[in-house]
């Protein structure tokens, strides 16, 4: 049984990885060639051309600086109303719990037009706080986080408190670091999402002045729609980041996940 356990997970892994080894071999061909497997054939200046006819620097600059933002944010807020809906009794907590999940379950299409009007109305259309303020707080991550708050013993809070400690400083010295998964779960989930997002510079930013990965990516394919080596490549450079960043994180991220939503 366990030997067909195992047969069973390298299976879906080679046809999960299939994808991107078919895109990592065809961004190396020489002259658009994608059947070659001869590395003596391979052409790494695809890389080169890739990044430099893309613009990928001030892209990398702009997208790293959104997704920190948004991180930085989603993080800040759900801690807080997290630790609220875990910690504090006051009236109306499970109903505002309850329009937390649903806000979880609301297709981020739904409001679009709503969050437009409102960065109309405020100026921010085409600004850099277009592509920051739509997803500074989560229903996700909230709930992720206030999940991750009950699994902690309640007697730690209470000693703090005994001792002459604030709620805030509680947040901060005992609870924020016994939670690193969960953070470390949110704070990956949400910098991938941003990273990956073509929606919101083509919406809240149409006037293309803030160029961020995803829409470099998308003018280089309509530039080098018939160069398959050189998309290729750059496909593999804008994804390059984020596989990084899941690799180094992603023990943090299974300990995040099999730790909350034990209770309710």
């Amino acid at each position: 049984m366990r030997t067909f356990g195992w047969l069973a997970v390298v299976v879906g892994a080679g046809i999960i990885l299939l994808p991107l080894v078919l895109v990592v071999v065809s961004s190396l061909q020489p002259g658009g060639l994608v059947a070659s497997l001869d590395p003596g054939r391979w052409n790494f200046g695809n890389y080169r051309a890739a990044w430099a006819q893309a613009d990928f620097l001030l892209a990398f600059a702009l997208t790293a600086l959104v997704a920190g933002m948004v991180t930085l944010l989603q993080v800040l807020t759900s801690a807080l109303a997290g630790y609220a809906l875990a910690r504090l009794n006051f009236r109306g907590k499970r109903g505002v719990l309850l329009l937390v999940i649903a806000t979880i379950v609301i297709p981020y299409q739904v409001l679009v037009v709503p969050i437009f009007l409102v960065l109309r109305a405020g100026g921010l259309v085409n600004s850099f706080w277009a592509l920051v303020l739509p997803t500074a707080a989560n229903g996700y991550g909230i709930y992720l986080l206030r999940q991750f708050f009950l699994t902690v013993p309640l007697a730690l809070e209470e000693a703090a408190y005994i001792d002459g400690a604030s709620r805030l400083r509680v947040l901060w010295e005992i609870l924020l670091p016994l939670s690193r998964p969960a953070l470390v779960t949110l704070g990956l989930f949400t910098f991938i999402a941003e990273w990956n997002d073509l929606f919101k510079p083509l919406v809240f930013a149409p006037a293309g002045n803030l160029l961020t990965v995803q829409l470099a990516l998308s003018r280089f394919q309509e530039t080098f729609a018939t160069d398959f080596s050189l998309l290729m490549a750059a496909t593999v450079i804008g994804s390059l980041p984020v596989i990084v960043l899941f690799a180094l994180g992603q023990r943090q991220l299974v300990r995040g996940i099999a730790t909350t939503g034990l209770k309710n």
